[in-house]
C-alpha cells in the first residue's frame, strides 16, 4: 500500500481513469451530504485556512492499469466525494459556459470552461469511455456522460446525480465562482494506492470509516461476492443475477428490503435467526464454509429466492390471481416472520415438489394460523422461532397433512387457536381499533361472493354510535342499561359495519340509517344485508350479528381439517419421555432436580417443560435450560454464547465447538443445594436473553 497527502486537483490531473467497480453501491449522496459538503467548503474559504482534508480515496493500482494507453484505477473507497466533487467541477463549466463571451479573457483567466474540462473532467487525447476521467456504474455511468457531453439524458437517468448537479449549479450561479474554485483547490485528500498481489482490498475495503453514509449489509454483501472476481466474471454474475436482483427490488426501499431478504434467506440455510445488523458477517462465513459449490452457484440460488421474496412481499403479480391475493393478504397481516417458511415452500412449488392446489392451501392454513392468533391475542414473539424451524416438519411425500399435523400440534403460546376459543374473542374484541380492522371486514364483505368490494371506499360505522350523548330514541331502544351496553359493545364486531356514507349516517337513530338515501336498506354491501330487515337495534341484535359474523370468520380462517385417526396414529408413534425414563433421577439428583425445577418453572407462567431422551428441555419459544442427569450431579447448557454469560464465580465452561447434547455453548455442573440461588442468577441471564431476542426481532417487524 501506498498513501500520501496531495491536493484533489492535482490527484485529478494528468491522463488516468477512476473507474467504480460493479461491486460498487451507486451514487447514494443526496442535497443533504452535498450541503454539508458545500458548507465545510464555504468556511475553508472564508477563513485563514489553507488546507481542508476531505478524506481518502482509495484504489488498485495493479491489474488493469497498464492495460489500457492510461492508467485505469478501481476506486474501492471515495466515489461519493470524487463523483460529488466532479459534479461541482461540471457545474462550474456550465455556468462560466453562459458568462464566457470575450475569447482573450477565457484565455487568461486561471478559471476557464476548456481547462476544467481538460484538467479534471476529460482526457481530451482519448475516444470513447477512455475520453472520461470517472466512469460509474450502469445509470450513473450513462446520465454524468450526457451532462458532460451535453447530450440528452437516458431514460432511466440517475435521479441522484442529477438532483445534485442542479443543486450545485444553482449554488454556484448564486457565488462568485473564483471564489468556489479557490475552495475546491484548498481540498486535500489521502491517496491510497493498493497493490492487488500485496494487498487485501476485500479487508481494506471493510476497515474503512470514511465520511458520508454507511455503508448498508447490501453493499457489504455485494461487495464480498465480486470484489474477489476478474472483471469478466464480475461482469457476468452482476449483470446475469446481481442487477436483475437490484431491480427487483427498487420498487420498494432496496436497502431495507434487501437487509429483510438477506436474513431470511440465512434463516433458512444456518438454522438460526441472525441479528438483522449481523446480516453481513453471518453471510462470510456461510459463504466461506460451503462446500461443493461455486459462488456463481450461490448467487443464483440467492437470486432465484429473491424472485420468490419480491412476489410474497412486494404485491409483484403472480400468473395465478389465487396465489396473488394469498401474497396480499400475507403482505396486510405484516407476517414478515413466516416468509424463511414460505422461501422454501415457494421453491418446492417452483420445482413441481408442490401442486399448486397444496401451496394455496399451505398460505390459507398459514394465514388462518396468523389471524386467529392475532385475534387471540397471543403474543406475536413465539412466531420467529415457528416458522425459522417448521420447514424441517414437514414429509414432503404428505406435504399438506405434515404441515397442518405441525401446527394443531403446536400448544402453548405456539397453539393454533380452535373455532371455540377464536369465537368467544372475535365476539368481544375490540376490532375496531385492531390493525388488521380493514383487512378483517374485506374478507367478511367478500365472503363467497365473486363480485369483490374494495373496502378503500368504504369507512367503518358503527351502527350504535361513540357519542356518549345519545338520543332519546337511541336510549329507548336499549333500555336502562343503555350506557353499559354501549360501553361493552360500541367497538366489537356485531356493531360495527362499513359503508360509504359515515358522515351523513352519523348519529341519527338506527331507523334512519336504515332507511335514509345511502342507508342500510340502500346499501349494496353483503354485511348490510340483514340490518336492512331489523326494526330495532339493542343488545340482542349485536350479540346476534357478532355470532353470525363469528360463525363466518371460522369459515374464511378455518381450522386444518384433518382424519382425528391421522392425528392418534402420529402421536402414538411420537416417543413421548417422562422423567421417569431417566434413571439417574433418584436419591441426591432427583432433589436438586426437583429444587431447580421448581425455581425455573416459576419464572413466568410461559415456560414449559420437555422431556427427552437424554435431557430435559425448558423453553418458551425455544430452549433456554438444558438439564442433563448425572449419578451424583445435574448437568446445565444455556442457550448462550459463551462471552454474553456474565458468571462471576467462573462455574461455567466454554462447550463452543464440543459435541454436547444440550442447546447453547455455557456448561455447569450442579452438585450442590447451596449453588442454587447462583445457579438461578446464571440461568435467568438465558431466559432473560430469549425474551429479549424474540421482542426485539418482533419490534423490528
Amino acid at each position: 500500500m501506498d498513501a500520501s497527502e496531495i491536493n484533489f486537483l492535482d490527484f485529478l490531473q494528468g491522463p488516468k481513469q477512476f473507474i467504480i467497480p460493479l461491486y460498487q453501491r451507486p451514487y447514494s449522496w443526496t442535497a443533504k451530504e452535498c450541503e454539508q459538503l458545500w458548507n465545510d467548503m464555504s468556511m475553508a474559504t472564508n477563513g485563514p485556512i489553507s488546507t481542508y482534508f476531505i478524506g481518502s480515496i482509495v484504489y488498485v493500482k495493479k491489474g488493469i492499469y497498464h492495460v489500457a494507453s492510461i492508467p485505469k484505477l478501481l476506486v474501492i473507497d471515495g466515489q461519493q466525494r470524487i463523483t460529488t466533487i466532479s459534479l461541482m467541477l461540471l457545474a462550474i463549466c456550465k455556468v462560466l459556459s453562459q458568462k464566457e463571451t470575450d475569447e482573450s479573457s477565457v484565455e487568461n483567466s486561471i478559471v476557464n470552461t476548456k481547462k476544467l474540462l481538460n484538467y479534471y473532467l476529460i482526457n481530451s487525447e482519448e475516444e470513447g469511455d477512455l475520453r472520461y476521467k470517472i466512469i460509474l456504474t450502469k445509470s450513473d455511468k450513462d446520465t454524468l456522460i450526457s451532462l458532460i457531453d451535453n447530450k440528452e439524458l437516458p431514460n432511466n437517468y440517475s435521479k441522484n446525480i442529477l438532483t445534485n448537479y442542479n443543486y450545485l449549479k444553482n449554488k454556484i450561479m448564486e457565488t462568485e465562482i473564483e471564489k468556489i474554485y479557490e475552495a475546491i483547490s484548498k481540498l486535500i485528500i489521502i491517496d491510497v494506492a493498493l497493490d492487488s498481489d500485496r494487498d487485501n482490498p476485500q479487508l481494506i475495503f471493510e476497515s474503512l470509516n470514511s465520511t458520508g453514509k454507511e455503508l448498508t449489509q447490501a453493499d457489504l454483501i455485494r461487495n464480498f461476492i465480486l470484489m474477489g472476481l476478474n472483471s469478466n466474471d464480475q461482469e457476468n454474475l452482476y449483470k446475469k443475477y446481481w442487477y436483475p436482483m437490484e431491480e427487483n427490488f427498487s420498487k420498494s426501499d432496496y436497502t431495507k428490503i434487501f437487509d429483510r431478504y438477506m436474513r431470511d434467506y440465512l434463516t433458512i440455510r444456518i438454522g438460526k435467526i441472525p441479528n438483522i445488523a449481523a446480516v453481513y458477517s453471518e453471510f462470510k462465513k456461510y459463504a466461506r464454509n460451503i462446500h461443493n459449490s461455486t459462488i456463481t452457484d450461490l448467487v443464483k440460488e440467492i437470486y432465484i429466492y429473491s424472485k420468490y421474496y419480491a412476489k410474497l412481499t412486494l404485491n409483484i403479480k403472480e400468473d395465478d390471481l389465487k396465489l396473488t391475493e394469498l401474497f396480499h393478504n400475507i403482505i396486510e397481516l405484516k407476517v414478515d416472520v413466516a416468509y424463511p417458511f414460505l422461501l422454501q415452500v415457494y421453491n418446492d412449488y417452483a420445482n413441481n415438489i408442490l401442486s399448486k392446489e397444496d401451496f394455496i392451501e399451505i398460505l390459507k392454513l398459514l394465514e388462518s394460523f396468523v389471524f386467529r392468533r392475532a385475534i387471540c391475542g397471543i403474543p406475536t414473539n413465539a412466531l420467529n422461532k415457528i416458522f425459522a424451524f417448521i420447514y424441517r416438519e414437514i414429509d414432503k411425500t404428505r406435504y399438506v397433512e405434515s404441515f397442518k399435523l405441525a401446527l394443531i400440534l403446536k400448544t402453548s403460546y405456539q397453539r393454533f387457536p380452535k373455532d371455540d376459543e377464536f369465537k368467544k374473542e372475535l365476539l368481544v374484541k375490540d376490532v375496531y381499533n385492531f390493525r388488521n380492522k380493514n383487512y378483517l371486514f374485506e374478507k367478511l364483505e367478500n365472503f363467497q361472493s365473486k363480485e369483490l368490494v374494495d373496502i378503500n371506499k368504504c369507512t367503518i360505522e358503527h351502527i350504535l354510535p361513540q357519542n356518549e350523548e345519545l338520543s332519546e330514541e337511541w336510549k329507548k331502544d336499549l333500555g336502562e342499561k343503555w350506557k353499559e351496553i354501549q360501553e361493552y359493545y360500541l367497538h366489537t364486531i356485531g356493531n360495527l359495519t362499513l359503508t360509504a356514507y359515515n358522515t351523513e349516517l352519523s348519529d341519527r337513530s338506527f331507523k334512519e340509517k336504515r332507511d335514509m338515501n345511502g342507508g342500510f336498506k340502500d346499501s349494496r354491501l353483503h354485511l348490510n344485508k340483514n340490518l336492512a330487515t331489523l326494526e330495532h337495534w339493542n343488545e340482542e341484535s349485536i350479540k346476534k350479528r357478532a355470532i353470525e359474523l363469528s360463525e363466518i370468520a371460522t369459515k374464511i380462517w378455518a381450522y386444518p381439517e384433518i382424519d382425528r385417526d391421522i392425528v392418534d396414529k402420529y402421536k402414538r408413534n411420537r416417543i413421548n419421555y417422562t422423567l421417569d425414563d431417566h434413571k439417574h433421577l433418584e436419591g441426591n439428583t432427583k432433589f436438586l432436580f426437583n429444587e431447580l425445577r421448581k425455581r425455573v418453572l416459576t419464572l413466568d407462567s410461559s415456560i414449559r417443560e420437555e422431556v427427552f431422551k437424554l435431557y430435559i428441555a425448558y423453553k418458551v419459544t425455544t430452549n433456554f435450560l438444558d438439564v442433563e442427569p448425572h449419578k451424583n450431579s445435574l448437568k446445565l447448557f444455556l442457550n448462550m454464547k459463551f462471552n454474553e454469560i456474565k458468571d462471576p464465580q467462573k462455574i461455567c465452561r466454554d462447550v463452543t465447538g464440543v459435541g454436547h447434547w444440550g442447546n447453547g455453548d455455557v456448561q455447569l455442573k450442579f452438585s450442590s443445594i447451596e449453588q442454587l440461588d447462583y445457579i438461578m442468577f446464571l440461568i435467568k441471564q438465558s431466559y432473560e436473553k430469549q425474551i429479549f431476542d424474540d421482542e426485539s426481532l418482533d419490534s423490528f417487524i
